[in-house]
């Protein structure tokens, strides 16, 4: 008997974005139609000024559509505006950029604690919390360096960390390699792919096919547009 599959996550249909330069309309996303299912990973490509960012900025309630619907979880999301938008931004999603975002004078565990500080956690929760992330990421030993004290893939492993501390639905990873060397990004893709099996879902953007290599599902935009939704048959394993 056939395992039910997971259930759907993200839904949207024809989202767009335009935005209005001069007397210019700029269609930076149009008319997108995507579903993803709990439990996927996902990675997103294409070119600079493909509408690949435009989308994640979407999914990830920083920016709000023109027009069109985006659904995650039970939320329809592009209904929602200013706090509430906010709310589910805190809650429900987890971000990794490329350049860390970390506050330099800070320790390893303060930084994965802060999305909890925002979210009115208490200390101790707090603390407790934090810790078990970078135990999770594999970093437990370095929770009081700072990230001068750390490597680039150190610190991209408590971006991580701090991603994963609110218990989102949804992991979106912004060129979470781009700052890394090879052997870096291969063992920061490693780790996503080992919290993708654990049942996270994690829709990663890039520009490179040797990191879209490692999701299970590609998404190909040009010009605005979804061009190609392709399975990978045989992912690559870090």
């Amino acid at each position: 008997m056939d395992a039910a599959p997971n259930p759907q996550l993200i839904r949207t249909r024809d989202l767009s974005k335009t935005y209005q330069v001069g007397d210019n309309v700029i269609k930076a996303l149009g008319g997108v139609s995507v579903d993803i299912a709990q439990g996927e990973f996902t990675a997103v490509m294409g070119p600079s000024g493909s509408g690949k960012s435009t989308f994640m900025n979407m999914l990830g309630c920083l920016d709000r559509p023109s027009s069109g619907e985006y659904v995650l979880g039970a939320r329809r999301v592009s209904e929602l505006a200013g706090d509430e938008l906010a709310q589910v931004r805190n809650s429900s999603i987890g971000f990794v950029f490329q350049t860390f975002n970390l506050l330099a004078r800070t320790a390893a565990v303060e930084n994965v604690e802060l999305p909890l500080v925002y979210a009115g956690v208490p200390a101790a929760e707090r603390r407790r919390r934090a810790l078990e992330m970078l135990a999770k990421v594999g970093l437990a030993e370095r929770a009081e360096h700072h990230p001068g004290q750390l490597s680039g893939g150190q610190q991209q492993r408590v971006a991580i960390a701090r991603a994963l501390v609110t218990r989102p639905l949804l992991i979106l990873a912004d060129e979470p390699t781009g700052a890394l060397d090879s052997r870096t990004s291969l063992e920061i893709m490693a780790l996503l792919q080992e919290l993708n099996r654990g049942g996270m879902t994690v829709v990663l953007v890039t520009h490179e096919p040797e990191v879209a290599r490692f999701a299970r599902r590609v998404l190909y935009f040009r010009d605005g547009l979804m061009v190609k939704d392709a399975v990978n048959a045989e992912p690559e394993f870090a």
